[in-house]
């Protein structure tokens, strides 16, 4: 281990699990991901890659979307059942369409066949990076039954556990941070993916419509999650019937 690895809480280095069935990609990535401090692991079939993201924790998963057994999106909405680990969608398909289907599904990156290692690298970090609380979350917010705790991610509804991705939980934690404040989706993006994004404005759509149908009561009328047309989106912090009082 050198200097430069990439240490996870506690001082072990970062876990990342490769879930692709070609075999050779699976050795360069580890040749990449490996020397920088990275623990990687790699299983090659969607079957495998459900067990052994279950056996343990990871900080990241890079998962493709053409496996046997199960393929990529399967096995993405079974891991999400269980964890919100950061996942890496890793494949040659490149339609747009996809790309809506693995965010939609919980995918908090997506990747296209042949990539640059650099490309990738910097990516993994880049979901590293996100999962670490950032400094400006110190307290708990509580609105209307909904409670958001920084410290553990945490977050539930009417004293329910909500379960929500690590992307999903900073963007509604930064909307409920500044209540009653519209952001367009670019603020959004600068604001909660980073400078370092490699996704579009329309992703913060399909993430918005994920937390309504988590946190709302009725996702088709949202109470919290609300859209003001033409320009963005805002967290309504009161009900209007308690804003008129």
């Amino acid at each position: 281990m050198t200097k430069s690895e990439t240490k996870s809480e506690g001082g072990a280095a970062a876990r990342v699990l490769v879930i692709d069935d070609d075999r050779k990609l699976c050795r360069l990535i580890r040749d990449y991901l490996g020397p920088m401090g990275y623990a990687v692991t790699a299983v090659h079939t969607g079957p495998d890659g459900v067990a052994q993201a279950a056996a343990q924790p990871w900080h990241a998963v890079i998962l493709d979307v053409m496996l046997p057994g199960l393929d990529g999106f399967e096995v993405l909405k079974q891991i999400r059942r269980t964890c919100d680990v950061p996942v890496l969608m890793l494949t040659a398909r490149g339609e747009e369409a996809d790309r809506v289907v693995g965010l939609e599904m919980g995918a908090d990156d997506y990747v296209t066949k042949p990539f640059s290692p650099r490309e990738l690298v910097a990516r993994v970090k880049a979901l590293l990076r996100r999962t670490e609380p950032p400094g400006e979350m110190p307290r708990v917010v509580e609105a209307r039954g909904l409670m958001i705790d920084p410290s553990s991610y945490r977050v539930t509804h009417d004293n329910k556990p909500v379960t929500l991705s690590t992307l999903e939980f900073r963007l509604l934690y930064y909307l409920a941070t500044r209540p009653n404040r519209v952001f367009t989706r670019d603020q959004l993006l600068d604001a909660v993916w980073g400078t370092e994004r490699f996704v579009t404005p329309r992703s913060v759509d399909v993430y918005i419509r994920r937390l309504r149908e988590k946190v709302e009561t009725d996702a088709n009328h949202p109470a919290f999650l609300k859209t003001v047309r033409g320009a963005g989106y805002m967290f309504e912090s009161a009900a209007q019937s308690e804003q008129k009082e």
